[in-house]
């Protein structure tokens, strides 16, 4: 294997500036904050996703 297979064919860009945690720290959340957050995550794992409605016809039917 040459020296040079594991080169990148581009250059990696560079990181984010949000990634850089410098500075004010963020706000805590208020009570009510977490107590909404709590619901909405119980809400968003026992929810069922809608599902797109389903024809009736075959595809060979359709065409």
């Amino acid at each position: 294997m040459n020296s040079t297979d594991h080169a990148l064919a581009y250059p990696e860009p560079p990181a984010s500036p949000l990634w850089h945690h410098h500075g004010a720290k963020a706000r805590p959340l208020t009570e009510a904050e977490k107590k909404r957050n709590r619901e909405l995550l119980v809400l968003a794992q026992y929810t069922p996703r809608p599902r797109s409605p389903r024809t009736t016809e075959t595809p060979a039917e359709a065409s």
